[in-house]
């Protein structure tokens, strides 16, 4: 599955002179889902070690990284936050019924796949060892990938749509 927010292997696009130390680790952190050490940060950062540790120690306060209790300590991004930011991003972008629409389409696109599969969750699906052409395995295994984003999707779209509602509700008591 792509990473929306890029492998961790990949340099960030800005690298100019113009962005700080923090900046340069948010964006690293921002495009890893695997834990690493503040000298790995460091080094994709393109800053010292210390640098890096201090940008991390902050972002662990803020809630945005998540760090271990090992030595040295790994430090990762907190998926809860960035789920969390993805919600308020689509109250902020769209109304309560651009979301509804949207999560309407996604469900019937779930449903469509669990019909198609015969089963209830892409997780499910047996592989088909009579699948010998390339090309129609990778399309399988692409429709199954999108299918776990649809899922994914719902559920943030189902929160999101719950918080549009409640903001609503919270504008027409005032």
């Amino acid at each position: 599955m792509t990473d929306r927010f890029g492998s961790a292997e990949t340099p960030p696009e800005d690298r100019s002179g113009n962005r700080t130390t923090f900046q340069r680790v948010y964006d690293c952190l921002v495009g890893t889902t695997d834990p690493a050490s503040a000298g790995e940060f460091a080094s994709r950062a393109d800053c010292s070690e210390n640098g890096a540790r201090r940008a991390l120690e902050q972002l662990v306060e803020m809630g945005i990284a998540d760090r271990s209790n090992e030595r040295p300590a790994l430090y990762r991004r907190n998926q809860s936050y960035f789920r969390w930011k993805r919600v308020e991003t689509l109250v902020r972008d769209h109304s309560a019924s651009e979301l509804h629409t949207r999560l309407e389409e996604l469900i019937d696109a779930d449903r469509e796949r669990q019909e198609r599969y015969g089963v209830p969750e892409p997780d499910a699906v047996v592989p088909d060892d009579s699948i010998a052409d390339h090309e129609t395995l990778h399309d399988r295994w692409e429709d199954l990938t999108e299918w776990r984003t649809i899922r994914r999707d719902i559920t943030l779209l189902k929160r999101a749509v719950q918080r549009a509602e409640s903001s609503a509700d919270e504008r027409a008591r005032v």
